[in-house]
Order: C-alpha cells, then structure tokens, then sequence
C-alpha cells in the first residue's frame, strides 16, 4: 500500500518507499502500525497539513503546567523527549550514569531544561555518593561529568557551578539552590515572553498594522527546553494570548525533529495554528513573503552577540536579513557567555554520524557514506535584530553587544 498525497490540482503521487518507511518510523517509535489506509495528506498553499491515522488520534495531552524536569525528593523525573509526540512518559532519574544518558540521548533538552536538569544532578551525586560510600573527591568528579554531559549549551555548566558554591553546606542547601534555578527560570521566561512581544509589535508596527502576526521558528524552545513556560515560543505564546498572532512555521528540525516532534506538539496543546515545514523552505517562505518575523532561542551566545543555536537557524537568520524582517533570539542571561569573546570560540557538538545517515534505524545513505552532523551552527550578531533576555531586549545588530550591556 502506498502513501497517496492528493495535490491542489488534483494530481496523485505514490511512494511504496515512503509507505515502508513510515511503518517502520511508526513500530519503532510508537509500537503501532498504521492502518491499510492512511487518512489523506492535503497540499494546500505549498504546505502539507495531515490528518492522523485512527491510532493516533487520541494524542497525549500537554499538562496546563508542563514541567519537563521535576524532583521528587530522591529522584530526578524527566519527560522523555525521545517519545513525543506519540507517547508522553517519565523517566526517573536516580543516578548520576542515568542523568548523563539521558542529557546525551535528548531526552531532557534545551539549554534551560539541561541546566535545572545538571542543578538537581548535584543532589543526584550526593545521595547515590551517600548510598554507595563515595568520598567527596568522587563527588565531584561525578558532578564534573554531569557539567560536561553536553559541551555546547553553557547553562548546564552555569547552573552546576552555581549550585556547586553550596556543595559544602549539604544536600538541603543544594537541593534548595536547584530549586531556585528552577523557579527564576519559569519567571524569567515570563518576563522574556512580555518584553519580546513588547518589542516585536512596536518595531513591525508600521508594516504590519495591527493585523495578527506570522512567526517562522526554528528547533523546540517551549516548555520541553526550559523550566516552565519557553523562551522563544513563550514569546509566540504571549502573542497568542494578546491575541495578535496568526500561525506559526515550525521548521521540521532535521535530523532528529524537534521542532515536527515537539514544537508542533506543543502548539498544538496550546490551540495555534501552526504549519510543520521542511528546513529547506524556510529561507522561501520568507523570501516569498509570508513572514514578519523568526523567532529562534539559543544555546550559548557569545559577547560579541553571536549565537549558536541549533543547525539551520542561521540559514534563516540570512533569509530574514535579505527580506528585511526582525530575526529574534529569545534566551536567559544564563546563555550569555561573556568569557567566549565570539562564535568562533563556542565548541560545536559533533553527534552520531547514523542520525543523518539512517532514520528509524533504516540506512537511507549508501553504505559507503560517511556523515557530517553539528548539532548547532552559529548566526552573526550582525544577523540578530533582537536579543530578547528577562531583563529586556538588546538591538544586537544595532551594537547593542551582550558583553556592554549584561
């Protein structure tokens, strides 16, 4: 059985190679195989919208207050991002092995999440060095491996060592510490999400009017990356709720589809309307138009303004530069990195060449292929119109440099 796309015109394509791809996407990640039919994929306006088959109708549902990083009181509970969006699971956390796993296979990401994620992980060390008879020189070592789970995103190393000043004073000090990392960081995202809302209506005021706003954004950066609430897509969700925003293009985010996977998820729990596109056409969708303005979070930011967010961001930082739109980078002062002078400075991640080269475990490259795969890229401060921080935003581009100003 084939997938049929039925196109505007009315043409017909079949692909039995996307048909068996698909059912092994769906077994491997979900355990269910599709139906003999699959619900028709609609191509309206250039985007694909579908429906889902019957299987996967019925969704997991987005908590009022999603919180992708809890503590328990002995344990870490961490929503597996691997799964979404078909199955919405927790994983519990007990020990320092678990936690560097689950940082490195993605199943707690984003740098904020990481980091409250790495501030609960010292607890983490200190009660399995309490059970197992560590001494104090493994705990930190242990902590240390925690620090490093992910080279890119600075928050991890920012929130350890901010926990770590407490190390000596307990666990009830730095579970108490932890839980601050938490907390400031839900109420910074709220604050962030007002003060990009904010700026972005008054600086597209003269183009777009009052109509509702089109935002383009890229990877995941809501409640799944943070603590609480999310830095860019908080600020498309404070646009949402002033009622002044019209859809959303999520960028698919290859290779692993965070922003397919995650993005759309959550917006869809949150009521948006929203198109998943391919990475490819971005840069066309805003050239043609179609978009006031991206809106993108980061990794680790450097001084000088330059940014490094996940791969492909900057490719439609140089899209928005051309059509003469606002590109936005929505991220906590913890992502600031005033000790990294520019981009150049800030170490790429390097994953698994088999995340490119297969999908599903299905080799999709000949054998012989080798693969390149830099989990982030970095965007030129000259490319950013707007740093948006819980303390306001930045008109980078403008010399408005993080390394003056925070």
């Amino acid at each position: 059985m084939a997938v049929i796309e039925e196109a505007a015109h009315g043409e017909r394509h079949a692909s039995s190679f996307t048909w068996a791809l698909l059912v092994r996407v769906l077994d491997s990640n979900t355990g269910i195989r599709p139906p003999a039919q699959l619900s028709r994929t609609v191509v309206l306006r250039g985007h694909v919208r579908c429906r889902a088959p019957p299987e996967l109708q019925e969704r997991p549902v987005m908590p009022q207050e999603l919180r992708a990083v809890g503590w328990t009181g002995n344990s870490l509970a961490l929503i597996d991002q691997t799964l979404l969006p078909h199955r919405h699971e927790t994983r519990d956390v007990r020990d320092v092995d678990a936690l560097v796993d689950a940082i490195q296979r993605l199943v707690v990401r984003g740098a904020p999440a990481i980091g409250a994620a790495g501030a609960y992980g010292v607890a983490l060390a200190l009660l399995q060095g309490g059970r197992e008879g560590w001494t104090q020189a493994q705990v930190r070592e242990a902590v240390a491996r925690i620090r490093e789970a992910r080279p890119t995103a600075v928050n991890l190393m920012v929130c350890v060592d901010r926990v770590m000043t407490r190390f000596e004073e307990g666990l009830e000090a730095v579970l108490e510490e932890a839980a601050a990392v938490q907390r400031e960081d839900v109420e910074g995202n709220r604050a962030m999400g007002a003060h990009g809302a904010d700026w972005l209506l008054k600086r597209v005021a003269d183009t777009v009017g009052d109509r509702p706003l089109r935002i383009l954004t890229h990877c995941n950066t809501g409640a799944l990356a943070t603590a609480g609430w999310g830095t860019a897509l908080g600020v498309i969700r404070e646009l949402h709720a002033r009622g002044r925003l019209e859809l959303v293009y999520a960028d698919e985010t290859r290779p692993l589809l965070q922003g397919s996977r995650l993005t759309a998820w959550e917006l869809v729990q949150e009521g948006i309307p929203h198109y998943v596109q391919a990475d490819g056409a971005a840069a066309g969708t805003i050239l043609r138009g179609e978009v006031d303005a991206a809106i993108v979070g980061a990794d680790r930011i450097a001084a000088n303004g330059d940014t490094a967010n996940k791969v492909g961001t900057v490719g439609v930082a140089l899209a928005c530069a051309d059509a003469g739109i606002p590109f936005l980078v929505a991220a906590p002062t913890t992502t600031v990195d005033l000790a990294t002078a520019t981009g150049d400075d800030i170490h790429i991640e390097l994953r698994g060449e088999n995340e490119v080269l297969e999908w599903a475990g299905v080799r999709t490259a000949p054998a012989e292929s080798r693969g390149h795969n830099p989990a982030f890229d970095v965007t030129p401060g000259r490319l950013v119109t707007g740093l948006v921080t819980e303390r306001g935003v930045l008109e980078v581009s403008a010399g408005e440099l993080p390394g003056q100003y925070l």
